[in-house]
């Protein structure tokens, strides 16, 4: 078998299919969807930035009143540094945001929660209560949800 003519007929063959799948589409798009009724929707998956992008403004909206330590689209996470209530000096969270998947979903967030409390001059760490995370993933999805309900109108 000589090798450069299995090269030339694979290339063919490539060549052909490609025309081929031409052709089809080309016969497709003159399918007219006049007749179909139009969805007025916003996508769900929506990640030109990597990660869904609902997701991502809603969480940067929600922590907006944290100063951000770390913040990467690409990989979906956020991290706030240390805040403390300017009400309650004595106390500071850390806020770090996982965005998971690229749709919007409920499972599609992580949210983690660190807390101190001042004692003596230093920072102990303290316990978070888990329905203070549950609370905050229910504020990004609730924002998420909307954000996408406004792209629609």
């Amino acid at each position: 078998m000589n090798p450069s003519s299995d090269t030339g007929t694979s290339l063919s063959r490539r060549l052909a299919q490609a025309l081929l799948g031409a052709a089809a589409l080309a016969m497709l798009a003159g399918c007219g969807h006049k007749d179909r009724p139009r969805l007025n929707l916003a996508a769900a998956q929506v990640n030109a930035i990597g990660i869904n992008s609902y997701l991502w403004r809603a969480s940067l909206e929600t922590l907006s009143f944290m100063p951000l330590a770390q913040a990467n689209s690409q990989g979906g996470v956020i991290v706030t540094d240390w805040y403390a209530n300017p009400k309650n000096p004595g106390e500071r969270v850390k806020i770090s945001v996982a965005i998971l998947d690229e749709d919007l979903r409920a499972d599609a967030i992580r949210v983690a929660a660190s807390r101190e409390v001042l004692q003596n001059g230093v920072w102990i760490e303290a316990p978070v209560q888990a329905a203070t995370v549950q609370k905050l993933e229910d504020i990004i999805l609730t924002k998420a949800r909307d954000l996408r309900r406004s792209a629609v109108g």
